[in-house]
Protein backbone atom coordinates (compact mmCIF):
# COMPACT_ATOMS: atom_id res chain seq x y z
CA UNK A 1 0.00 0.00 0.00
CA UNK A 2 2.83 2.29 0.68
CA UNK A 3 4.50 2.25 -2.36
CA UNK A 4 1.23 3.35 -4.41
CA UNK A 5 0.97 6.19 -2.44
CA UNK A 6 4.76 6.98 -2.54
CA UNK A 7 4.13 6.22 -6.78
CA UNK A 8 0.86 8.02 -6.93
CA UNK A 9 2.09 11.11 -5.23
CA UNK A 10 5.17 11.27 -7.65
CA UNK A 11 3.30 11.03 -10.46
CA UNK A 12 0.85 13.77 -9.20
CA UNK A 13 4.10 15.84 -7.95
CA UNK A 14 5.29 15.59 -11.67
CA UNK A 15 2.09 16.45 -13.53
CA UNK A 16 1.44 19.54 -11.03
CA UNK A 17 4.60 20.98 -11.69
CA UNK A 18 6.29 20.36 -15.03
CA UNK A 19 3.14 21.59 -16.89
CA UNK A 20 3.13 25.09 -15.56
CA UNK A 21 6.33 25.34 -15.63
CA UNK A 22 6.86 25.06 -19.53
CA UNK A 23 6.61 28.73 -19.87
CA UNK A 24 9.41 29.62 -17.26
CA UNK A 25 12.14 27.72 -18.90
CA UNK A 26 11.17 30.13 -21.98
CA UNK A 27 11.01 33.07 -19.85
CA UNK A 28 14.16 34.83 -20.84
CA UNK A 29 13.63 36.87 -23.32
CA UNK A 30 16.48 38.37 -25.60
CA UNK A 31 16.36 42.26 -25.75
CA UNK A 32 16.21 43.78 -29.13
CA UNK A 33 16.81 47.80 -30.13
CA UNK A 34 13.04 47.80 -30.39
CA UNK A 35 13.38 47.36 -26.70
CA UNK A 36 14.31 50.23 -26.06
CA UNK A 37 13.04 54.11 -26.44
CA UNK A 38 16.60 55.57 -26.33
CA UNK A 39 20.14 54.74 -27.08
CA UNK A 40 21.24 55.35 -23.59
CA UNK A 41 18.85 52.71 -22.36
CA UNK A 42 20.61 50.50 -24.87
CA UNK A 43 24.10 51.26 -24.30
CA UNK A 44 23.26 50.86 -20.09
CA UNK A 45 22.21 47.17 -20.99
CA UNK A 46 24.92 46.69 -23.66
CA UNK A 47 27.43 48.20 -20.92
CA UNK A 48 26.59 45.66 -18.40
CA UNK A 49 27.73 42.72 -20.25
CA UNK A 50 30.09 43.46 -23.26
CA UNK A 51 30.25 40.19 -24.83
CA UNK A 52 26.59 41.12 -25.82
CA UNK A 53 24.77 38.38 -25.56
CA UNK A 54 21.43 40.83 -26.79
CA UNK A 55 23.40 41.63 -29.57
CA UNK A 56 22.56 45.42 -29.34
CA UNK A 57 25.75 46.07 -31.32
CA UNK A 58 24.77 44.33 -34.40
CA UNK A 59 24.86 47.65 -36.64
CA UNK A 60 26.39 47.23 -40.42
CA UNK A 61 30.06 47.29 -40.06
CA UNK A 62 32.17 46.66 -37.42
CA UNK A 63 31.37 46.22 -33.92
CA UNK A 64 32.27 49.53 -32.15
CA UNK A 65 30.77 49.26 -28.83
CA UNK A 66 27.82 51.85 -28.76
CA UNK A 67 24.25 49.82 -28.43
CA UNK A 68 21.78 50.87 -30.89
CA UNK A 69 22.52 53.48 -33.14
CA UNK A 70 19.68 54.29 -35.21
CA UNK A 71 17.78 54.89 -31.59
CA UNK A 72 17.75 58.80 -30.97
CA UNK A 73 19.89 60.47 -27.95
CA UNK A 74 17.35 61.80 -24.53
CA UNK A 75 18.69 64.94 -25.37
CA UNK A 76 17.12 65.13 -28.94
CA UNK A 77 13.86 67.53 -29.69
CA UNK A 78 12.89 65.47 -32.19
CA UNK A 79 11.96 61.94 -30.20
CA UNK A 80 10.49 59.66 -32.61
CA UNK A 81 10.56 55.92 -32.00
CA UNK A 82 12.84 54.29 -34.07
CA UNK A 83 13.03 50.67 -35.12
CA UNK A 84 16.12 49.20 -35.88
CA UNK A 85 16.22 46.60 -38.80
CA UNK A 86 18.74 43.73 -37.87
CA UNK A 87 21.17 42.83 -40.17
CA UNK A 88 20.81 38.97 -38.50
CA UNK A 89 18.08 37.64 -38.74
CA UNK A 90 17.24 35.68 -35.78
CA UNK A 91 21.17 36.38 -34.64
CA UNK A 92 20.39 39.72 -34.35
CA UNK A 93 17.35 39.62 -32.53
CA UNK A 94 14.81 39.20 -34.74
CA UNK A 95 12.67 35.92 -34.52
CA UNK A 96 12.96 32.92 -32.30
CA UNK A 97 11.20 31.42 -29.98
CA UNK A 98 8.50 33.26 -27.31
CA UNK A 99 7.50 30.21 -25.71
CA UNK A 100 7.78 26.34 -26.37
CA UNK A 101 6.32 24.53 -29.18
CA UNK A 102 3.18 22.55 -29.34
CA UNK A 103 5.73 19.63 -29.92
CA UNK A 104 7.44 20.35 -26.95
CA UNK A 105 4.68 20.65 -24.89
CA UNK A 106 3.52 17.51 -26.27
CA UNK A 107 6.60 15.73 -25.25
CA UNK A 108 6.91 16.84 -22.11
CA UNK A 109 2.67 15.48 -21.46
CA UNK A 110 3.99 12.21 -23.59
CA UNK A 111 6.66 11.10 -21.19
CA UNK A 112 4.72 12.38 -17.87
CA UNK A 113 1.94 9.64 -19.05
CA UNK A 114 4.85 7.14 -19.80
CA UNK A 115 5.85 7.74 -16.71
CA UNK A 116 2.95 6.95 -14.90
CA UNK A 117 2.03 4.11 -17.40
CA UNK A 118 4.99 2.72 -16.28
CA UNK A 119 4.76 3.08 -12.30
CA UNK A 120 1.27 1.79 -12.49
CA UNK A 121 2.72 -1.44 -14.83
CA UNK A 122 5.19 -1.62 -11.75
CA UNK A 123 2.24 -1.63 -9.06
CA UNK A 124 0.11 -4.15 -11.56
CA UNK A 125 3.01 -6.74 -11.73
CA UNK A 126 3.84 -6.65 -7.98
CA UNK A 127 0.43 -7.48 -7.37
CA UNK A 128 0.28 -9.96 -9.78
CA UNK A 129 3.45 -11.37 -8.27
CA UNK A 130 2.04 -11.35 -4.05
CA UNK A 131 -1.41 -12.84 -4.97
CA UNK A 132 -0.72 -16.38 -5.46
CA UNK A 133 1.62 -16.69 -2.26
CA UNK A 134 -2.00 -15.17 -0.88
CA UNK A 135 -4.22 -17.99 -2.57
CA UNK A 136 -1.71 -20.29 -1.16
CA UNK A 137 -2.34 -19.43 2.48
CA UNK A 138 -5.98 -19.23 2.49
CA UNK A 139 -5.84 -23.38 1.67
Amino acid sequence: MGIRITLTGAALAVLATAGPLTGVAHAQGDLDCADFRFQEDAQEQFDLDRSDPNRLDEDQGRDDGIACEVLPHRGDTDVSVATALPTLGVQGGSGGSVGPAGFERAIGVALAVGGVGLAGAYVVRRRRATQPQARLKDR
